[in-house]
């Protein structure tokens, strides 16, 4: 699967947090569809049909998929939250 993310502010969070190198790693394991490695799942609400991925313990890739099949990461999450 194809991943990429929305825009701009996605990198910068990344940055800012010094989490960049493992977002890779696990926009890696995606894209080679390895997903077990990185907790792919289903979020709930599930008709949102929204799904997330781990980057680390702490941190979510939060997207979907768009009409090519593509995921697009919206967001990326403190699990906590």
């Amino acid at each position: 699967m194809k991943v990429v993310e929305i825009d701009e502010s996605i990198e910068k969070y990344l940055r800012k947090r010094n989490i960049l190198k493992q977002y890779l790693i696990a926009k890696m394991h995606a894209e080679a569809d390895r997903l077990n490695q990185i907790d792919f799942r289903k979020r709930r609400p599930y008709k949102y049909e929204r799904y997330y991925f781990k980057i680390n313990n702490k941190y979510r890739a939060i997207g979907r998929y768009n009409d090519k099949g593509t995921f697009v990461v919206l967001e990326i999450s403190d699990h906590q939250e």
